[in-house]
């Protein structure tokens, strides 16, 4: 179906040919043969009607091509120049008028959307602004091998844009990826791809598509001037297109009328515009001239005079297109009143003749004094700094140009207001207006040289945009005039703001500031009073800059041979002492802040859980983390975690369907500092002709703690890979690592996640990147809280917030929680205990047991099973004899002391018994008292009868003393008895 569809196509177009004489047949040839021959014969106009057709003739050789401004006449068989009017490129075919999509050319959108098209714009063609992949197709029949050129423009990386070749099989041709994916351009500027074509059926594709994450509307790409070469011959001439001619026969172009003259289709000549009436150039028709506005002129100021005056001024819009002497129109204002001049800009000084000129080398000048040297111990603070807006610096430059057309190239884009330099009028509304800046290169002062961080100069500007349209402020760089990036850029009304821009490599650069104030093709300046204003630009360390002051530098060091008080720079971590202005090194685990290394305050600490390089030029952590908590100390190694992760969300998918993921690369530690993920714009590296140049890397990738890219899988759109663009850095800085939730003004937001409900703190690492961006003035931040999970591997999981599914909430602050075991501490005694076994056989073993649930890694290890002898006697047998053991020696202490008792009361009694025995009678009661010396606290026992202590105490003391004397009975006038106890 392929091949007969793009053929009947071919034969239609190239060999239909009505003769200029004859009106019922017209000429054509044959194909042709093996021999390289063909027959002319005649095709009735009327298939019904065959009679008095020519017969067939010999036609020229298939080789035969007639040269350009000529054209075939198959009448005659001969090349006949092209009459006035018309061209022609002999073997070529040229499409240069887009009024129309030409016949031959077919757009096909991918989702059958009538919307989405390749759309004719006049002097271009322009894609679909929309998702849908649409493809612009042309086929066309080569008798030799030819070429494809045409000219485009591509200014947003956005929109994947792409040329190939198929063949009549439908086959895909081989291409290079150079040839394929088509180099990006900067806005305003047309670039010209040419690819090599085989002879035979070519089937050429022009094909886009647009990537609409996050809703923002791509630029579209622009196409004109598409050139085939190789075709057999043409046999008819192209007439030239309205607002162009060719004065001559034998044209092989046509030339555009000049302004205020037109002309109609196949025209030979242009035609003045009536009076009142105007036209630009390449204009098809005139149109009346409206009565002078206030959008008609501007003003400028006058350079300063020879007295120090300036002036402003009101100039007309070129090219007027305005009448003043009709009702209503404005006049052109009068000139203003002679001014005193703004002040030189920093580091300049006033003339004699009132000009500003730069100080010499080693002064500076606020701009208001003259240039005077910088005292000893200092040195010049080199760079750009504008703030007043005379005249435009030597180094700017200002242009317009339009997508369409040349109309406002002539025409300055910016005009110099005193405190600011804004937009110019422009010739219409789509214009781009343009001003640059070129900076040669960088050069670090003396006192920063042994700084090793990335910076090498800064820029820095304060701008203001007022718009009631869709206008657009772009700001671009152009490193080394080999590749440019739009850095970034504002839609709409924006208040007065400052934005920075840090260079991270020293090369030439070009800054370029790109305005816009609708990107809709208008031929008229409706929206003239929409304006950006740029109030200041400055530049630091710039390699040609002058001073606006001092800054202070190390001198030469005491000790050393070279006398004098000039500036040497410090090594690397070192800062230069207030009092001595000599380098000391900035004490350990603190680093030096950008641009800034005077006064120990220049060392700045720092955050918790990082340590600094040798150089102090950054602090990094070494994946190793120590929180001490309830007399605890809790030790942790992230080293398996150290290894560049990938994390990838989604899909997700766009209001047309288009499928997206959202990749993220995260280095949680990098490499002393050094940051190690790296994200990479593929459409855009192979799309460079010059992809292994550093500019190229420079521009197409991202390195950073964090970096995000955009992919487009290779099934979302029909490519032949995934489609990797849009990377940004979202962590170029470690701040610190901390089990707070609140570092440096950036929030954890712990409720984003699940809550832990380990008995382990989660560790949250910060990050920040201080690149501004217009929807984040204080730069993009990060948090990847790493949380311990014996449940992981050591490498662990990544996660974002479940209601923030692309990883943050608000563009600028991104959440990722990292699960992993490697996230636990390191096992301590604290972590296991130890059960003891049962004694068997004489042998007792000891256990030892984790803590459950266990919470810790590596560390300790638990000590081995343990045995020892032990008695297999039963604890109640145990507590028993014990208990016995402690009663018997309790009884045996009594009897001794009762013993003892007894021994003593037996000899009082014998000395009464012997008392008794020589008087023949009982002593007086108180005869019984004891002499002096005798035991006082010895008692006599009374009782009825003998106790069995008493008996006891009795046969031991008889057996004690040796005698054999008995007890004597003592009659008593009493009823009692005395009794021997």
């Amino acid at each position: 179906m392929c091949l007969r569809c793009w053929q009947a196509v071919l034969r239609h177009r190239l060999y239909k040919h009505a003769d200029v004489q004859q009106t019922d047949y017209y000429y054509q040839y044959t194909e042709c043969d093996s021999t390289g021959s063909r027959w002319r014969v005649a095709i009735p106009l009327n298939p019904g009607s065959c009679s008095n057709l020519p017969p067939p003739t010999s036609g020229r050789d298939c080789s035969f091509s007639c040269p350009a401004g000529e054209f075939l006449d198959m009448t005659t068989q001969q090349c006949t120049p092209c009459a006035a009017g018309s061209y022609s490129l002999g073997s070529g075919l040229r499409f240069d008028q887009w009024d129309a999509i030409p016949t031959g050319f077919t757009s096909l959108a991918s989702f059958l959307d009538p919307g989405s098209s390749w759309m004719p714009q006049g002097v271009y063609l322009e894609s679909n602004r929309d998702e849908c992949t649409v493809s612009l197709v042309y086929a066309v029949h080569l008798e030799k091998q030819g070429s494809v050129s045409f000219t485009y423009q591509y200014p947003d990386n956005n929109i994947f844009f792409e040329f190939y070749v198929q063949n009549e099989q439908c086959q895909e041709m081989a291409q290079t990826d150079d040839q394929k994916w088509i180099k990006l351009t900067n806005n305003g500027e047309w670039d010209t791809h040419t690819v090599n074509l085989k002879s035979g059926t070519n089937i050429l594709y022009w094909r886009t598509t647009g990537i609409l994450v996050g809703g923002k509307m791509v630029k579209p790409v622009l196409l004109k001037n598409i050139q085939i070469e190789g075709v057999a011959y043409t046999s008819e001439c192209f007439p030239c297109r309205p607002g162009w001619f060719s004065s001559a026969p034998g044209s092989s172009s046509c030339q555009p009328c000049p302004s205020n003259t037109f002309s109609i289709k196949d025209a030979s000549s242009c035609t003045p515009c009536p009076e009142h009436y105007y036209s630009h150039e390449g204009w098809a028709e005139c149109k009346v001239r409206p009565p002078c506005s206030e959008k008609d002129f501007f003003q400028i100021h006058t350079a300063c005079d020879s007295e120090g005056k300036t002036q402003v001024l009101y100039r007309w819009v070129e090219p007027k297109i305005c009448v003043e002497n009709v009702t209503g129109a404005v006049e052109l204002p009068a000139t203003g009143q002679r001014e005193p001049c703004p002040p030189c800009n920093p580091g300049y000084h006033n003339s004699n003749d009132s000009t500003c000129l730069p100080c010499p080398p080693g002064t500076h000048s606020d701009g208001t004094n003259v240039c005077t040297e910088c005292p000893a111990g200092t040195e010049p603070v080199l760079g750009y700094e504008y703030k007043w807006w005379n005249v435009l610096p030597s180094n700017m430059k200002t242009s317009c140009f339009n997508v369409g057309n040349s109309k406002c190239d002539d025409m300055n884009g910016w005009e110099v207001a005193g405190d600011h330099v804004r937009s110019g009028a422009g010739s219409s509304d789509n214009d781009y207006l343009i001003l640059t800046l070129h900076v040669p290169g960088f050069k670090v002062p003396a006192s920063l040289s042994g700084m090793t961080g990335s910076e090498f100069g800064q820029i820095t500007f304060v701008f203001e945009t007022i718009c009631s349209a869709d206008c657009e402020l772009y700001f671009m760089m152009d490193v080394n005039r080999k590749s440019t990036t739009v850095v970034e850029s504002w839609e709409g009304s924006k208040g007065k703001q400052s934005y920075s821009h840090s260079m991270t490599r020293n090369a030439s650069v070009i800054y370029t500031w790109a305005f816009q104030r609708t990107n809709h093709a208008l031929d008229v300046r409706r929206y003239v009073g929409d304006m950006v204003k740029l109030y200041s630009i400055s530049v630091t360390n710039v390699l040609d800059g002058v001073a606006s002051s001092c800054r202070a530098c190390a001198l030469v060091p005491q000790n050393s041979q070279r006398a004098g008080s000039s500036c040497v720079p410090c090594p690397a971590g070192f800062f230069i002492d207030r009092d001595t202005n000599r380098c000391q090194e900035c004490p350990p685990n603190t680093h030096l802040a950008g641009r800034h290394t005077y006064g120990q305050d220049a060392c700045v600490a720092c955050g918790p859980g990082s340590i600094s390089n040798k150089e102090h030029s950054r602090c990094y952590s070494d994946c190793s983390f120590t929180h001490t908590e309830n007399n605890r100390t809790l030790t942790f190694d992230l080293s398996p975690m150290s290894v560049v992760a990938s994390l990838t969300i989604g899909p997700s998918f766009t209001s047309k369907g288009t499928k997206y993921l959202h990749l993220f690369n995260i280095s949680l530690c990098g490499h002393e500092g050094e940051r190690a993920a790296i994200c990479t714009d593929n459409v855009t590296d192979v799309s460079s002709k010059d992809t292994q140049s550093d500019s190229a890397q420079f521009v197409n990738s991202v390195d950073s703690f964090i970096c995000q890219s955009t992919i487009i899988p290779a099934d979302g759109r029909g490519f032949r890979m995934a489609i990797s663009s849009q990377s940004i850095s979202l962590a170029d800085t470690f701040i610190g690592a901390t089990v707070d939730t609140v570092l440096d003004g950036v929030n954890a937001k712990p409720d984003f996640f699940p809550e832990n409900s380990k008995d382990v703190p989660d560790i949250n690492f910060f990050y920040r990147s201080t690149q501004a961006t217009a929807s984040c003035d204080q730069g993009r931040s990060s948090v990847i809280t790493v949380r311990c999970n014996p449940e992981k591997s050591e490498r662990g999981e990544l996660s974002v917030p479940s209601s923030c599914p692309a990883g943050t909430c608000d563009g600028c602050t991104f959440h990722f929680l990292w699960e992993s075991a490697s996230a636990c501490p390191r096992c301590t005694e604290d972590d296991y205990h130890q059960i003891e076994g049962a004694c068997k056989r004489g042998i007792q073993e000891t256990l030892y047991m984790w803590n459950e649930p266990k919470l810790c890694t590596k560390g300790v290890t638990l000590p081995p099973r343990r045995s020892s002898p032990c008695e297999a006697i039963a604890l109640w047998l145990k507590v028993g004899v014990g208990g016995g053991a402690f009663v018997a020696v309790l009884l045996i202490s009594l009897t001794c002391y009762f013993w003892k008792k007894n021994k003593r009361l037996e000899y009082k009694y014998s000395r009464l018994v012997m008392s008794a025995n020589k008087e023949c009678e009982l002593p007086a009661a108180d005869s019984c008292a004891l002499a002096e010396g005798e035991e006082p606290d010895d008692d006599v026992v009374y009782t009825k009868k003998p106790t069995l202590l008493g008996k006891l105490r009795a046969i031991a003391n008889k057996h004690e003393d040796g005698d054999t004397s008995e007890s004597v009975q003592l009659n008593s006038s009493q009823s009692d008895r005395w009794v021997l106890g």
